[in-house]
């Protein structure tokens, strides 16, 4: 027998653990063992049975093969949508906990959240003509751009993104998995160079298309239609990190195309649901500081054949339970499509995400949302064993099975408690005198002003500035440590070395309001200006020069030619951690602005990520192809 039919043997049960492995590393077993193991060679393939197996447990292949080892589960790492009434998680947690009472008030198929301003897109942004962005799906543009937002939320854009490697080590594996209703065009978009043209419209190319605009190299695949088509396309992502064939997988749903609104007999009326989680493995995520929102057990998934709706959906919940050695008096929250009809209305494909996202709130907020018909949210404690030990809240999310359509079930629990993460240390002694040096891009200038803006007014306000203490640095060097490794290196750059946050707040603004001086700089005060000429601001002993607080600025977006350093060199690579780790700051955004991508060279190693506002998207209206609108940007 080869591997493959040992594996196969021992998964049907037909080798034992012992049996199996002493076949896989030539190891000689005793001659009982012997006994068995020839046995086993000739025995025929079992006869099938009425009832079947059940689900297999969540597992990670060790790296030196052989059979899969149990794993602690895949943590969700980051997750972002937009609902009906409510344009981003937070709104749709409000929603949620008043009992979705406003829902009687939508009006409309393309309410405020995902399906408001279908029309508009920000096609430069991710680089696209905006006769191509016409041509696509609106579908597919909401997606891009929540795909887009999950991975920034989970900071993989930049240098982070590398590190999600695949078995064989290619960086960037990350798969794409997207459950969908009907798309509606049928157009055919212009492919990258080489490629055949594709239809924007066809959605078994959806995650395809999807991958090359963003450039993940992981599996995909696409489920069509069914309230439980999110929940299989979760299934099927988790057996690709299970194969070791990505290292992180972006799931993501759309619901119907705007139109007509649907009535639920809940009495919500249907609406665009759009929305994307990233899973990992728990342990890798955990050894990342990644924020773990929730733990995905077990999931399990079959059509129902002719059998019942409602035994077919109770032989999943068995399998599932089972799969994670859970008893269902374990589990103290069920949603089903039932309990997100009052919130959300009929969002088809994006049912069960709709779902999934109320149980990981509900497990992040320890609050149990109100049932169908129920007055007010209550808190949710945690359960404990017969000894008295506390044990983890875990809900169920499940969808039962409809015409065509398979069940699905997924078992979550929440994230393993663990202290409060420590902010990564900033510099001390005369290193932090210096400042920190941060780094941001956008693909314009506009975008620019607009994402400085937003990072300044969300993350930095005014009225909450925290000069000179010790927090104050250690926020200041954790943000900008994330902007360095957890964003996507764009044409339009700004740097600016700011020594607290409420310096690097006021550069910010000054920059995004457009104060810009005769040498390029915008955000330094007087004093600032006279310390740089005199030479107190100029390079100290840890090597920060310039006018600290202000903002320096390029735009390389018409810049030809390699560049001033070939960044593909291992000599570039070390020079450039050299600059980082002597805190070179001045000739690093010298580099920076010069079309160095310095981020990659990093070496403040490990810290937890630090959750940041997205960057900022200015959408226009897009009518038909060839003939873009000219309006004015919206941003968002």
């Amino acid at each position: 027998m080869d591997h493959r039919d040992i594996l196969t043997r021992f998964k049907n049960g037909d080798l034992g653990r012992e049996q199996a492995a002493a076949l896989l590393t030539g190891a000689h077993p005793g001659s009982a063992a012997r006994h068995a193991l020839l046995t086993a060679e000739v025995a025929p393939p079992r006869a099938a049975v009425s009832q079947p197996p059940p689900a297999r447990a969540l597992t990670t292949a060790p790296a030196g093969g052989g059979p899969p080892l149990p794993a602690d589960g895949y943590a969700i790492t980051a997750l972002h949508g937009r609902f009906p009434d409510a344009d981003g998680l937070d709104a749709f947690w409000h929603t949620a906990v008043l009992g979705g009472r406003d829902a009687g008030r939508r009006t409309s198929g393309s309410p405020a959240g995902a399906g408001a301003g279908a029309g508009d897109f920000d096609a430069v942004f991710f680089g696209l003509t905006p006769q191509d962005a016409a041509l696509m799906d609106p579908q597919e543009r909401l997606l891009l751009e929540v795909l887009w937002q999950t991975l920034e939320t989970a900071g993989c854009t930049g240098a982070r993104l590398d590190t999600l490697t695949a078995a064989d080590g290619e960086p960037r594996a990350v798969g794409v998995y997207v459950a969908h209703d009907p798309l509606g065009r049928a157009a055919v978009a212009p492919a990258p160079a080489g490629d055949a043209p594709a239809a924007a419209g066809a959605g078994v190319t959806l995650p395809a298309r999807l991958s090359t605009l963003l450039d993940l190299r992981g599996p995909g695949h696409c489920v069509g239609g069914g309230g439980a088509a999110f929940l299989v396309a979760l299934h099927q992502a988790l057996s690709a990190l299970r194969a070791g064939e990505c290292g992180a997988a972006l799931v993501g749903a759309v619901g119907p195309r705007p139109g007509p609104a649907r009535r639920h007999p809940q009495g919500a009326e249907g609406g665009q649901g759009v929305g994307v989680v990233l899973l990992r493995p728990l342990a890798a995520a955990r050894a990342a500081g990644d924020t773990v929102h929730a733990v995905v057990r077990a999931t399990a998934v079959a059509h129902p054949g002719r059998r019942a709706r409602e035994a077919a959906a109770d032989r999943l919940a068995r399998r599932a339970l089972a799969a994670a050695g859970v008893t269902a008096a374990g589990v103290g929250l069920r949603e089903t499509e039932t309990t997100v009809a009052a919130t959300t209305g009929d969002t088809g494909a994006a049912t069960g995400l709709a779902a999934l996202v109320r149980a990981v709130l509900q497990l992040r907020h320890g609050t149990l949302l109100p049932a169908p018909g129920g007055s007010s949210a209550v808190p949710w404690a945690r359960p404990h064993d017969q000894s008295g030990r506390e044990l983890p809240r875990r809900a169920t999310v499940a969808v039962r099975p409809a015409a065509g359509s398979p069940a699905a079930h997924v078992l979550l629990e929440e994230p393993p408690r663990r202290g409060p993460e420590p902010i990564a240390s900033g510099p001390a002694g005369p290193a932090a005198a210096s400042g920190e040096l941060v780094l941001l891009s956008a693909p314009t200038p506009e975008h620019l002003a607009a994402t400085a803006r937003r990072l300044a007014d969300r993350v930095l306000p005014a009225d909450a500035v925290e000069d000179g203490t010790q927090d104050g640095r250690r926020l200041l060097a954790a943000l900008a440590r994330e902007l360095r490794l957890g964003r996507a290196v764009r044409d339009c750059r700004l740097a600016v070395v700011a020594r607290d946050t409420g310096e690097l707040g006021a550069a910010l603004r000054a920059f995004a309001d457009g104060r810009v001086g005769a040498d390029g700089r915008a955000g330094a005060d007087d004093r600032d200006r006279a310390d740089d000429q005199d030479g107190a601001g100029g390079r100290d002993g840890a090597g920060a020069g310039g006018a600290r607080g202000s903002v320096r600025c390029a735009d390389l977006r018409g810049a030809q030619g390699p560049g001033v350093l070939l960044g593909e060199l291992p000599e570039t690579r070390a020079y450039l951690a050299a600059l980082w780790r002597g805190r070179r700051l001045d000739a690093l955004a010298r580099l920076w602005l010069a079309g160095v991508d310095v981020t990659a060279a990093d070496t403040a190693g490990a810290a937890p990520v630090l959750p940041l506002p997205t960057s900022a998207l200015l959408r226009r209206p897009l009518r038909e192809a060839g003939c873009p609108a000219t309006d004015g940007p919206t941003p968002s």
